[in-house]
């Protein structure tokens, strides 16, 4: 931006709101899921040698089973943590894996609050269907799942929230 040139609030204002995993979250879910996938290579892998003794593995392949998914897991949950989250903007809530469910435009949402759901607290945005819908990101949990900035990131939403549905942010 050039010196001496005075930035619009109302641009600034209109732009969409994302919130995503943290990065610790992203590693921690896809360790999980890497282990996950572990753990089924090593069962099929055993399965497979005592149901055909012969058909038994190489050595070396028991090793990449065992501890090679983990951080190939922890990779992909830090590159795929872009398409997972919330977006929010003038027209409504987008949230999901590739915000695929769509927009809930502000005027169908009645309640957005925070939860204990499991081993997590997680946002929840109720609709006026009656339906409520868990949004992907922010969350807050035990371990790598912790989000040490989620009541800031709920208190934005709410905000967003009402200053959509109530009026005050132009768009």
């Amino acid at each position: 931006m050039p010196a001496g040139s005075v930035v619009d609030p109302y641009v600034e204002a209109s732009q969409p709101a994302r919130f995503r995993p943290t990065r610790r979250q992203a590693l921690g879910r896809g360790m999980y899921l890497g282990a996950l996938s572990s753990v089924t290579g090593v069962t099929a892998s055993v399965v497979t040698t005592i149901t055909w003794p012969t058909a038994a593995p190489p050595g070396w392949l028991w090793m990449v089973l065992g501890f090679g998914p983990a951080p190939l897991g922890a990779l992909g949950g830090v590159l795929a943590r872009r398409w997972f989250g919330t977006v929010v903007d003038a027209d409504g809530i987008r949230t999901g894996p590739g915000f695929a469910r769509g927009v809930e435009p502000w005027s169908r949402v009645v309640d957005l609050r925070a939860e204990r759901r499991g081993a997590r607290t997680v946002v929840s945005v109720y609709l006026d269907s009656g339906v409520s819908m868990q949004l992907a990101a922010p969350y807050s949990g035990e371990l790598f799942a912790a989000d040490p900035q989620f009541e800031l990131k709920v208190f934005a939403l709410s905000h967003l929230w009402r200053s959509h549905r109530f009026g005050g942010v132009p768009t």
